[in-house]
């Protein structure tokens, strides 16, 4: 069974940067697409971003491009998101997610999910 961990969240200024992590355990992600998901008070949860198996395609949400990079390390079996330029609303629970083979934009799609971590951007 595959177990998705997130860590990496925390309190961080406007402007500054977090690094969050998603280990997998259980099974290899190598066949594995890796979704970065968040979800704010009483806001829908959206896809922030995805990874292809292979890293050679990513997908990012209108309001994080340029701001946040999605990446992957099979050998160590942990896909990334670094978020520099945080602003306000992106403050949110973030999980990652796997589902089989290429990405999705619909979170039912997924079928492994970590329980969250908490990314706070605040002055």
């Amino acid at each position: 069974q595959l177990q998705l961990v997130e860590s990496g969240g925390g309190l961080v200024q406007p402007g500054g940067s977090l690094r969050l992590s998603c280990a997998a355990s259980g099974f290899p992600l190598d066949y594995y697409a890796v979704g970065w998901f968040r979800q704010a008070p009483g806001k829908d949860r959206e896809r922030v971003s995805c990874i292809s198996p292979s890293g050679g395609s990513t997908y990012y949400a209108d309001s994080v491009k340029g701001r946040f990079t999605i990446s992957r390390d099979n050998a160590k079996n942990t896909v990334y998101l670094q978020m520099n330029s945080l602003k306000p609303e992106d403050t949110a629970v973030y999980y990652c997610a796997a589902r089989y083979d290429v990405c999705s934009s619909l979170d039912y799609a997924y079928s492994n999910w970590g329980q969250g971590t908490q990314a706070t951007v605040s002055s």
